[in-house]
């Protein structure tokens, strides 16, 4: 139990490459990729179950899932001991790493990727990544002074879409950017003082590709793209803002200051993913 607890801790899982999924989400989707890579003949992914009697009976399903993989039934007071959460939800797994190799993901041809630069909060992060998993992202990436998506928060706020498409994790952001434009990967980044307005962009892309004529766009939304998406407080600094093909700006119509991390890397995947999809 201890072993289990200490996960809550980045050292940790450092040293064991390993974290927690909690909940019945998270755990489901972590099982689910551990049954596809046994049937690939990879190593597994999840190396213990810990859940409660109650939370089998409303998810019966688990112990098919579970099949094969060290399950153990645990009382509501071990779960509470184990979890992050004051309130755990009945199930908890250890899992293996995730993350991948950025050439890797490259390699595969992406034509969408969403880039956390200095991205410090979990919750933040988790969102983006839930968001990108949405818009049918190809993978996710964390530059060195972004948080660790295996904080229990953050794996949390995933929903379990941790377990759905690639994660990079300390990525040197001037590699990134010369490796994207090398595969003919173009780079935006998601400013709230950027010269381009997304609405604009996207109406731009919708008339080109309507035929209409004299109609031309500053950019291709639906060309591969990485987009970049800065620290909650300070935005994307001046260095990072330089890699960048465009600097781009959601548009405010109300009377907020700006937008979050979260919702505006959620509006500018989807005006991608939209565009992409419609090619």
């Amino acid at each position: 139990m201890r072993d289990v607890a200490k996960l809550a801790g980045r050292p940790a899982r450092l040293k064991r490459g390993q974290f927690l999924a909690e909940g019945p989400q998270a755990v489901r989707e972590a099982l689910v990729l551990h049954r596809k890579r046994i049937a690939a003949g990879e190593p597994g992914l999840v190396h213990d179950v810990f859940a409660s009697e109650a939370c089998l009976d409303r998810h019966p399903e688990f112990e098919e899932l579970a099949a094969g993989v060290n399950a153990r039934l645990a009382t509501d007071e071990v779960l509470s001991a184990m979890a992050d959460t004051v309130n755990p939800q009945g199930i908890i797994a250890v899992c293996a790493f995730v993350d991948v190799d950025l050439e890797a993901v490259l390699d595969a041809g992406p034509r969408l990727i969403a880039v956390l630069c200095q991205v410090r909060d979990p919750g933040n992060a988790g969102t983006v990544l839930r968001a990108a998993d949405a818009a049918g992202a190809d993978a996710v990436v964390l530059t060195s002074s972004s948080v660790d998506i295996y904080n229990p928060k953050a794996v949390r706020s995933t929903a379990g879409s941790l377990f759905h498409l690639p994660v990079v994790l300390g990525a040197d952001l001037v590699g990134l950017a010369a490796a994207c434009r090398e595969r003919g990967i173009g780079i935006l980044a998601a400013d709230g003082y950027g010269q381009l307005d997304l609405d604009q962009l996207q109406d731009e892309n919708a008339a080109r590709r309507l035929g209409i004529s004299g109609t031309a766009s500053v950019y291709a939304l639906e060309q591969p793209t990485a987009w970049l998406f800065g620290n909650e407080a300070q935005g994307l600094t001046d260095a990072e803002l330089s890699l960048a093909d465009h600097r781009v700006a959601v548009p405010v119509y109300g009377a907020a200051e700006s937008l979050n991390v979260g919702t505006a890397a959620t509006v500018c995947l989807y005006a991608s993913a939209r565009s992409q999809k419609r090619a």
